[in-house]
């Protein structure tokens, strides 16, 4: 039986905004999911090689019905995609709800501000702010990097846009982006004991909900997440963790030895190594970090990564319970209850 449709969970048509809750800094579902105090789940979709739209889409539905916002990654690794912003309009169309990621390498602060205000206008509604990797990284290796901002000074032009509805120039706005501000953080990489500090930075820069480095080790998280309840910053502030699929021991191998900031301790390896089936202990390791993190005091969801592995998410998403009774938006959901009414409405008509 499909449900009656619900204008405040849905907007009037799936691409549509939702309307706008007092206390509220965007019109999105993901701002609402975390503020009503549910856990929340994100995760990223990789942006294709290509000017096709509908690899997006597919892309986009493997995570329908089980994650609350998606990341589009901007240039990730330094290598060139379909852009962050592109990738982001080709989601709000049809009613997800996605987030913008803004590398400051790429583009100066003339170029930022206006891709967010350009954003805004297409409805999305959740920005991540970063720094970027080098460009000595990636494909494109002789490309000129631009720093003009940091992702605490990227943080401050947002809210400078948002709620002071002005450039940095001081220019004033006519109309200014309802956003929602987030950063990444890494409390895994050295100095550990430095990681609460730049986290209230990145606080008091804007940031309104953070996305973590991958999370293999729980007592560093259950650690780190002490020393930020001591200072008050899980109540300023809504923390995702982040959780990686590995697919195997020489994938978490390679990544501990290759991304600064990664921590996979000895233990995963060799679970990874031992596993007749490794992928399939990867999901699981991934699950079970899930159902612990869940636990911690102030994490307010979980940020998971599946590279090449997306078809799993849902899988691992339902296997760790960490949502309980609670279903995500879904596009199939948002289209049944338009449809049914719809009829209600023709129904109603005919009486």
């Amino acid at each position: 039986m499909t449900e009656q449709f619900d204008f405040d969970e849905f907007g009037a048509n799936p691409g549509d905004p939702l309307p706008m809750r007092e206390g509220h800094s965007s019109h999105g579902r993901f701002e609402r999911v975390l503020r009503t105090g549910h856990f929340a789940i994100t995760t990223e979709i990789a942006p294709p090689d290509s000017a096709d739209p509908d690899e997006v889409l597919r892309r986009a539905s493997l995570f329908d019905g089980y994650v609350d916002a998606i990341n589009a990654t901007d240039g990730s690794g330094a290598n060139c995609h379909m852009s962050s912003l592109g990738v982001c309009a080709l989601l709000t169309r049809v009613g997800y709800s996605p987030i913008i990621q803004i590398s400051c390498r790429d583009r100066n602060r003339i170029a930022i501000q206006g891709d967010v205000l350009g954003a805004a206008a297409l409805g999305v509604c959740s920005v991540l702010c970063l720094s970027g990797d080098d460009v000595s990284v990636g494909d494109h290796p002789e490309a000129k990097p631009v720093f003009d901002l940091d992702s605490v000074s990227l943080l401050q032009t947002l809210k400078t846009l948002r709620d002071e509805s002005r450039f940095l120039s001081g220019r004033a706005l006519d109309e200014a982006p309802r956003m929602f501000l987030g950063a990444s953080i890494n409390p895994f990489a050295p100095p550990i004991a430095n990681r609460v500090d730049q986290f209230a930075k990145k606080i008091a820069g804007g940031a309104q909900f953070v996305q973590s480095q991958y999370c293999f080790d729980i007592e560093m998280a259950r650690d780190f997440m002490a020393r930020s309840r001591d200072m008050g910053l899980t109540e300023q502030c809504h923390v995702l963790m982040g959780v990686g699929v590995l697919a195997s021991a020489k994938t978490a191998m390679w990544l501990r030895s290759a991304i600064p900031g990664v921590h996979i301790p000895d233990e995963i390896v060799r679970r990874l190594e031992q596993a007749e089936k490794p992928r399939e202990e990867g999901r699981t390791i991934a699950v079970e970090l899930m159902q612990q993190l869940a636990e911690i005091e102030g994490i307010s969801g979980i940020h998971l990564m599946a590279y090449r592995q997306e078809q799993f998410v849902g899988e691992i998403v339902t296997r760790s319970g960490v949502l309980g009774d609670r279903k995500p938006w879904s596009l199939k959901r948002a289209e049944d209850a338009l449809h049914s009414n719809i009829e209600h409405q023709f129904q109603a008509a005919q009486a």
